[in-house]
């Protein structure tokens, strides 16, 4: 397969039915909040800050969802990648507690959002299944289940044999299912977000990077090449792109994620392969997700960077593995290929930093934004708004680093690359 292109060859660029008009920025304006960045994060703060009273002004330096929200995978999970007890560990009981409480009611809130919003995003809310690639990811997801179960999340862990049926594939020892959970189409959800902050009042922008960004006086001034945005708060919501501004860099660990999805399969294979639409990853330590579209269309995808000089070795391995997992699928077309970044934080625990005064930042989601990103976009908006910071899902740090990123992002993606080499010549 040749080369992959941006939009080109996303498939949620060529199935998006949501449309939003986000033109440049051509003038000077003074608002309540300014926000930089158009990904979930971005478009649920303004949503919330419009309908909240505020006037609002977002600038994106491409258009909505260019960054990981348009790249997505699509599974609107409930809570983070880590499980409970990890994420406790790392912010203490009572913080832990409460985000893990508030990121399980995360993917009732993505739907809430969704119907309320009449957002065209081919919602389905059926639950994920965690996979066991292995005895070992088998005790893992035993132990996650304990720990899930203990705060009241209706969990289940299921046999080999109903994974079997739920899946279409023999492949696997077991299965967490999560029935608060389900796939989106997420570029149509972050247009849908960006199209209703609109009707709520917001300013959309796209096309429109901020090339300065100052504080003076007790205002924000947000420079773009076709004008300038003032305002008293500022929600920094960049995450994985930030793209040409130099102020307040995200730190955190680059960690590429690809996608592959066939053509719509028959309806006959439609009917054997998830059939009950869950989405899908494994606990393998190269993860690798799959998942159905609307359409019909199976969607596979795993950690690595398709604009690698070894991309070759990445789409020899979905093809392996496509077959491993589906035998009735070796012969379906790869008919499109992308990728996007993640933002990953060492600890895997989102962070929510201080760019200055009256200012918020969020990024380093590991993976998860959809939940996380649109509630930390809420939080932050209503907190700045408020002034109360007891709004927020977790507490504002003033700054987060980071050591070694470049070495860990090569660690990653060779990783990745020397995984799926293996795999693509032994079978997987």
């Amino acid at each position: 397969m040749a080369k992959v292109s941006e939009n080109d060859s996303n498939l949620w660029h060529k199935t998006c039915t949501e449309r939003v008009s986000a033109p440049p920025l051509k003038t000077d304006t003074t608002v309540d909040l300014v926000i930089v960045g158009g990904g979930f994060t971005g478009v649920s703060a303004a949503l919330h800050a419009a309908e909240a009273g505020a006037s609002v002004c977002l600038l994106e330096a491409s258009e909505i969802g260019y960054g990981g929200s348009g790249r997505n995978v699509g599974l609107a999970n409930a809570g983070l990648w880590l499980p409970p007890d990890d994420i406790c560990a790392h912010l203490g009981q009572q913080a832990g507690d409460r985000l893990i409480a508030l990121l399980a009611g995360a993917p009732a809130y993505v739907y809430d959002l969704i119907a309320r919003h009449d957002i065209a995003c081919e919602p389905m809310r059926n639950g994920t299944l965690h996979c066991a690639h292995s005895a070992a990811g088998l005790a893992d997801l035993r132990k996650r289940h304990a720990q899930l179960a203990a705060t009241g999340a209706p969990v289940a862990l299921i046999s080999a044999g109903e994974t079997a049926k739920r899946t279409g594939s023999d492949a696997f020892h077991g299965a967490l299912f999560d029935p608060r959970a389900g796939t989106i189409q997420p570029l149509g959800y972050v247009r849908g977000l960006a199209r209703a902050a609109q009707a709520a009042g917001a300013q959309v922008h796209g096309n429109s990077p901020v090339v300065e960004l100052s504080y003076q006086n007790g205002t924000w001034s947000a420079r773009t090449p076709g004008g300038t945005v003032r305002a008293r708060a500022l929600i920094q919501a960049t995450n994985a792109y930030h793209l040409g501004l130099n102020t307040h860099v995200p730190a955190y660990v680059p960690v590429h994620y690809f996608q592959y999805a066939t053509a719509p399969l028959p309806d006959k294979l439609r009917a054997t392969i998830l059939p009950g639409g869950e989405g899908c990853w494994d606990s393998a330590l190269v993860m690798s997700s799959f998942r159905m579209d609307a359409a019909g269309r199976m969607i596979i995808g795993a950690m690595g960077d398709l604009g690698h000089a070894a991309s070759g070795i990445h789409t020899a391995w979905v093809r392996r593995k496509l077959a491993q997992l589906f035998p009735v699928l070796s012969d379906q077309p790869l008919q499109m290929g992308w990728h996007g970044r993640i933002a990953m934080t060492s600890d895997h625990i989102p962070k929510i930093t201080r760019p200055g005064p009256n200012a918020l930042a969020a990024h380093g989601y590991s993976g998860r934004g959809i939940g996380p990103g649109t509630l930390f976009g809420k939080g932050m908006a209503e907190a700045l708004i408020s002034g109360d910071e007891g709004k927020l899902p977790l507490a504002a740090v003033e700054d987060h680093a980071e050591r070694m990123t470049g070495l860990q992002q090569a660690y990653f993606e060779t990783g990745a690359t020397l995984m799926h080499l293996i795999k693509a010549r032994i079978g997987y």
